[in-house]
């Protein structure tokens, strides 16, 4: 484990010297953000190695990030190199002493429930509600009306599709992982839900000016989200 930790230290001392988040936003430093990058996922990838056997779930989407699986001897395994990843996905939220002490707090509510109460206790058919935020942050998010006027396949890809959409005054170019749930030729005129004022995000393909909104878990099980008849593109959700 003390090998684990001293990589680990290592590995994060090696981002924070090299700032990739700062790279990225420079010109003509594309080449040196490859490089930075690369040696960050080959040292998750050794990390999730070591990991793997006291931590088989968090492993397993580990290997679904990186496109391989984890098995060997750490001294044989070669770094990925020309390598596609898939689409990124948390694989762990922080945990902060207040959350700890909160989880604390409702362990000792629930041992004082009755057997009768847990036994009948609702099973939880989604996922959690994430933690509550404060309202100014939601009035950050600039959600619009987009109506996709074009949308094709992705050529590398096996979840993307490239949609073209107009959301009023402009058109944006997003990626969405929808590959598995659409047709494209049956989303062009359709409207839905983007965040306007995302990000863009510098992909393989080329770069993502939004995200479209969706819900389901994913694959061929995900729905976009559209307005109600009348609403046109450009208009803010509110």
């Amino acid at each position: 484990m003390r090998e684990i930790m001293l990589l680990a230290d290592k590995a994060n001392q090696y981002i924070d010297e090299k700032k990739p988040w700062l790279i990225a936003k420079e010109e003509g430093r594309d080449a040196e953000l490859q490089d930075v990058c690369t040696m960050g996922i080959n040292l998750f990838r050794l990390l999730m190695l070591y990991l793997k056997p006291v931590t088989p779930k968090l492993a397993a989407g580990a290997e679904q990030f990186l496109n391989t699986s984890l098995h060997g001897w750490i001294s044989d395994v070669q770094p990925l190199l020309s390598h596609t990843l898939n689409d990124f996905t948390p694989l762990m939220t922080r945990v902060d002493l207040d959350k700890i002490s909160a989880i604390i707090e409702a362990s000792k509510e629930n041992l004082e429930k009755t057997v009768d109460n847990v036994s009948t206790k609702k099973e939880q058919l989604f996922e959690p509600i994430a933690p509550t935020i404060d309202f100014n942050d939601f009035a950050k998010l600039d959600l619009r009306i987009a109506k996709i006027i074009k949308a094709g396949y992705v050529e590398g890809s096996d979840k993307l599709l490239q949609l073209t959409v107009d959301i009023g005054d402009e058109t944006r170019n997003i990626f969405s992982g929808i590959r598995l749930a659409y047709n494209p030729a049956d989303l062009e005129g359709k409207l839905t839900l983007v965040i306007a004022n995302l990000a863009p995000r510098k992909m393989r393909f080329g770069t993502s000016e939004g995200m479209v909104l969706a819900a389901g878990p994913g694959e061929k099980d995900i729905w976009l989200l559209s307005p109600d008849d009348g609403a046109v593109a450009g208009l803010r959700v509110n």
